[in-house]
């Protein structure tokens, strides 16, 4: 009887210890230890990397807010602290861009618009183009759209044409917005038609008074024969670099001249029309605000200006925030610089992040735009006396090649990401990471992070008190998204 007793318990223990296992799932029958709770990618990562190791990469590494602490510094986002609309990030589709792109054969040429210009998830989106009235210095040579013999006029603008662009930039143009149909567009002139300059000349000289009433024409007639194609112009400045006129094209347009031109001639042109074309003034380098500054101090040209462009190959980014803050109703726009074909991937990476994307964004601009979107190997096309170092995002190789250059990463990180619509938010910036984020139209938060030293910064992303924490190598770039 004591033996079958033992017995009955030596079962009835096998059996309790059976039931245990199976009712302990977390358990690791050998170790004896937890199994860990799976862990699922909250927050998307991609990277690019100086040494070019990783382009625009989307990472495979697991991100998942927690709320372990730990040594690292935070980088805080907060979306309840918001500031500009974003207008888009983006190129000038100079006229030498698209003669060069257009070389590529049709395949090849679609599936390189929509990837520069499509929504799906290999294209990088971009949402803003700036082009030139007439030619720009990236085009093969200089004209304007009423180019007329020497000393003949055209005052009532009756010879006024789009043709010397109806074969390259107005049919790419129509295809872009065939695949982007909300992609903003700014116009800007390199320089008058000559007839109406005191020199006669494309380069330099400054525009006769007594042709003030027939240049604001001019843009009208402009606006509307590109509307009649198809083509929406979102915004006008009055002359690109108005302080350099040493530029093929260029003009010599000082503060008070394009005032006077504003609140006597083009505002009152547009509103004539009932034209909702922005006028945005300026558009040169960010060493002269005051600049900007004396127009909108003018109360007749204040109120047919939206806002202020910059460029920075002279001054500081900070410039924007200084116009900004002395009128804080007006618009900011950064809408050129460009790579050099002398820098380097990794210090162009660097510098264009930390400024005109970060640095642009963080003083208020609207958009963030880099230079020239396309040339051939040579860097061309180009006018006689134009840039002769301006590398495109893309160069052109041959009909079925091309090369994606720093441009086309540093847009990317942005454009890809941030639509137009996004606002942007509160990011802290943490010794060498500079930052800039946005809150995208369906609600994903955006943050750009630039690792500006020369080592890698392991840091925590902390957003509602919870955090993520990921690394960026020295002169890397990375875009987070959640």
């Amino acid at each position: 009887m004591k033996n079958k007793n033992n017995s009955t318990k030596v079962f009835l223990i096998a059996v309790l210890s059976v039931i245990l296992v199976q009712c302990s799932p977390t358990t690791d029958p050998v170790k004896q230890k937890p199994t860990p709770p799976v862990v699922t990618n909250q927050v998307d990562f991609w990277l690019t990397k100086g040494d070019q190791s990783a382009r625009l990469q989307k990472q495979s590494s697991v991100l998942a807010f927690g709320s372990v602490n730990n040594v690292y510094t935070n980088i805080e986002v907060d979306d309840t602290q918001t500031f500009q609309t974003v207008d888009g990030f983006g190129f000038t589709l100079t006229g030498g861009s698209a003669e060069v792109i257009n070389q590529l054969n049709a395949t090849k040429k679609q599936e390189l618009l929509q990837e520069l210009f499509g929504a799906d998830e290999n294209a990088i989106g971009i949402s803003y183009l700036r082009i030139s009235i007439g030619a720009s210095d990236l085009n093969a040579t200089p004209f304007t759209y009423n180019d007329l013999p020497s000393g003949q006029t055209d005052v009532n603008l009756e010879q006024f044409s789009l043709a010397p662009d109806k074969n390259n930039l107005i049919p790419m143009l129509k295809q872009i917005v065939a695949i982007n149909p909300n992609i903003k567009i700014m116009a800007t002139p390199w320089s008058p038609p000559v007839w109406m300059k005191d020199n006669a000349n494309f380069i330099g000289g400054s525009l006769k008074p007594e042709y003030y009433s027939v240049y604001a024409q001019y843009f009208v007639k402009y606006i509307q024969k590109m509307k009649e194609e198809g083509i929406t112009i979102d915004a006008i400045t009055p002359q690109n670099e108005p302080l350099h006129p040493g530029n093929n094209p260029s003009m010599l347009m000082l503060a008070e001249q394009q005032a006077d031109f504003i609140k006597n001639h083009l505002g009152p042109a547009f509103k004539a029309v009932n034209s909702t074309v922005k006028i945005v003034v300026y558009d040169h380098n960010c060493n002269k605000p005051e600049y900007p500054i004396a127009i909108l101090n003018d109360a007749e040209a204040y109120p047919y200006v939206d806002g202020s462009a910059f460029h920075l190959y002279e001054g500081d980014i900070s410039a924007l925030s200084t116009v900004h803050t002395a009128f804080p109703n007006k618009n900011i726009y950064f809408t050129e610089q460009y790579t050099a074909s002398t820098g380097s991937f990794d210090g162009d990476l660097k510098w264009h992040i930390k400024n005109v994307i970060i640095g642009s964004m963080r003083n208020w601009s609207k958009t963030a735009l880099e230079w020239n979107l396309a040339n051939d190997d040579t860097f061309g096309p180009h006018t006689p006396g134009g840039c002769t170092t301006c590398k495109g995002a893309l160069t052109i190789n041959s009909s079925e090649s091309f090369t994606r250059n720093v441009g086309y990463y540093i847009v990317g990180h942005a454009s890809k990401f941030v639509p137009t619509g996004s606002v942007r938010i509160s990011s802290t910036i943490s010794g060498n990471l500079n930052t800039v984020a946005f809150k995208t139209p369906a609600g994903k938060k955006v943050l750009i992070v630039e690792n500006d030293g020369d080592t890698t910064q392991t840091f925590n992303i902390k957003h509602k008190g919870v955090w993520v924490s990921t690394s960026l190598g020295a002169g890397s770039v990375g875009t987070y998204i959640w």
